[in-house]
């Protein structure tokens, strides 16, 4: 039997030890050292650790918020991460809304001075 892995200890790997295993499978396999047996249960493994690898990404993009303005009291203000693909015209939309949540843009703004040359 092979050596235990942090998986068999813990339930699941975090991120980066996924990867890691994943990298030395692939290592592994194109020395091609290994049986056809052992290559397939290789190649098993790391499809498993690539789906891990997906989901993990999956529930760390669904956490990111971003940044839409700074309350009176200089808090951030937040929104959710839309997951969802947008057409330009949405995206173009929803900037729209930021900006005018944002709140009127001081005089001397980058976007402003592009404007007069």
């Amino acid at each position: 039997m092979g050596r235990p892995t942090p998986e068999d200890q813990s339930g699941q790997l975090t991120f980066e030890q996924a990867l890691a295993a994943m990298e030395s499978i692939v290592r592994e396999l194109e020395e091609g050292r290994l049986g056809l047996d052992e290559s397939l249960a290789r190649y098993e493994r790391g499809v498993k650790l690539l789906r891990q690898c997906h989901e993990q990404l999956q529930q760390a993009e669904r956490r990111i918020e971003l940044l839409s303005g700074v309350d009176a009291e200089g808090n951030p203000i937040t929104t959710p991460l839309e997951d969802a693909p947008l057409s330009l015209e949405e995206k173009a939309q929803q900037r729209g809304k930021r900006r005018s949540a944002a709140g009127p843009r001081k005089t001397g703004d980058p976007e402003d001075r592009a404007d007069t040359l």
